[in-house]
């Protein structure tokens, strides 16, 4: 059950996840990761198709967010409760309902909906499509996204800043561990990897580079797990999963107890939302709160 979450989640987080390719040729210019729209043209209608861009709109400007993808991350957030949902999950967005709700500017993370993409372009609508692999990457993402709406967005990227401030160099070796079959762990080329790297942590991961199927992220072996033997263990716990019943699963592993942060109790139970999909600015500040208890021995 839970290697059958990661593999899917991962896919989600990492834009794997593709729609049917179309044809390359374009009726109307992609914005990607630039904003050209100045403040006298700013858009009034956007829809999201990922619950980051969603929730980076709405604490921008509320007015300016009429639909976004539907996730069980938001599912109790009054915030939302009134705005409509076009997708839901790995579901391709529904294209009548986003025609219908008329925005100037789609949302769409890099390498979905590829048939929807090209279709709303040749409609005439602004397509922005962002990939999510760093902190610069959410600081570009935000102020790509206020310039559109002519909003500012310094308020949120003080923000950001406040969950990595005083971050002190962490004298720590440091494995996170995502999927045990395969074994799965970020390096620095993934948001989860990056993530790492702002908390100055030494990653055992960080520099190696491998085959996975899924970008930033590199198969180990338990030869490989146990050769680097790092001090703390960082393991995911999917979404609506007990974290009791994911470190159930990693203790089956013939390499666990043999592991320094096992013997240490220097295990720790982080969040998919926030540390492998960003997926809202609260999620990536639980994680971070964690991060630190985590590193700091807590």
């Amino acid at each position: 059950m839970y290697q059958r979450w990661i593999s899917c989640l991962l896919f989600l987080a990492l834009g794997a996840c593709n729609s049917t390719p179309t044809p390359q040729a374009q009726v109307l210019p992609t914005i990607q990761n630039k904003s050209v729209t100045s403040p006298q043209t700013s858009v009034k209608k956007v829809v999201a198709l990922s619950t980051i861009a969603a929730d980076i709109i709405y604490q921008l400007d509320q007015t300016k967010l009429v639909g976004m993808t539907g996730s069980s991350l938001f599912q109790k957030d009054s915030r939302f409760k009134d705005i409509p949902r076009v997708s839901e999950n790995q579901t391709p967005p529904n294209l009548e309902k986003i025609i219908a709700l008329k925005p100037d500017l789609a949302i769409i993370p890099e390498g979905f909906f590829t048939q929807e993409t090209q279709r709303l372009k040749e409609l005439g609508i602004t397509v922005y499509t962002y990939k999510l692999d760093s902190w610069q990457a959410l600081e570009k993402l935000t102020q790509d996204l206020a310039q559109y709406i002519n909003a500012d967005p310094q308020p949120l990227i003080n923000r950001y800043q406040s969950f990595i401030s005083n971050i002190p160099q962490q004298n720590v070796s440091t494995l996170a561990l995502v999927s045990s079959q395969p074994i799965l762990s970020p390096n620095k080329n993934s948001w989860a990897g990056d993530l790492l790297t702002q908390f100055k942590v030494q990653n055992v991961t960080a520099d190696l580079q491998g085959k996975s199927q899924f970008r930033g992220y590199i198969t180990l072996s338990p030869e490989k797990v146990l050769e680097v033997n790092p001090e703390v263990v960082l393991v995911v716990n999917p979404p609506q999963q007990q974290s009791t019943s994911v470190l159930d699963d990693w203790k089956k592993q013939s390499f666990w107890q043999k592991l320094a942060a096992t013997q240490n109790n220097r295990v720790y139970v982080l969040d998919y939302y926030g540390f492998i999909n960003a997926g809202s600015i609260d999620a990536i500040e639980k994680s971070c709160k964690k991060l630190q208890q985590a590193l700091s021995g807590g």
